[in-house]
């Protein structure tokens, strides 16, 4: 098994977790949201992640397809530069990352669903380069 997710990444996110940056990485984007929307459950939630981090990035590293284009780099993209399209640059989506660029990522809707999908736009790309299906 290829490892996908670092833990060290999922950490810093955690940080932010009341934001449900880290539950987003790991492709929970229900409860990313609710974290979102709660702020980590009022804290509570967020500081029983810290021990959940661990068992999250095993799942992670399961579900998601390992290859060229690195799930980390992409997340600390969209996460800091997402309204700019520097995520999209990176993944090779071009056109939609200039879309991004000139409309805010489309007026954060676009940035809040790559919150969303961004773990599995990855694994179609590694897919599609690899010739193997997702």
């Amino acid at each position: 098994m290829e490892s996908t997710h670092r833990k060290t990444i999922g950490y810093i996110l955690w940080i932010f977790g009341f934001t449900g940056s880290h539950r987003f990485y790991y492709g929970k984007p229900v409860t990313g949201l609710i974290w979102f929307l709660t702020l980590g459950l009022l804290g509570i939630g967020w500081l029983i992640d810290l021990f959940l981090i661990p068992g999250m990035d095993r799942r992670a590293d399961l579900r998601y397809k390992a290859g060229d284009t690195d799930y980390s780099v992409a997340w600390i993209l969209l996460t800091f530069l997402g309204v700019f399209g520097a995520h999209r640059f990176y993944m090779g989506k071009w056109f939609t990352a200039l879309l991004f660029l000139i409309s805010g990522g489309l007026f954060l809707v676009g940035w809040a669903y790559d919150f969303c999908t961004l773990n599995s736009q990855i694994t179609e790309i590694n897919a599609k380069r690899s010739g193997r299906p997702a």
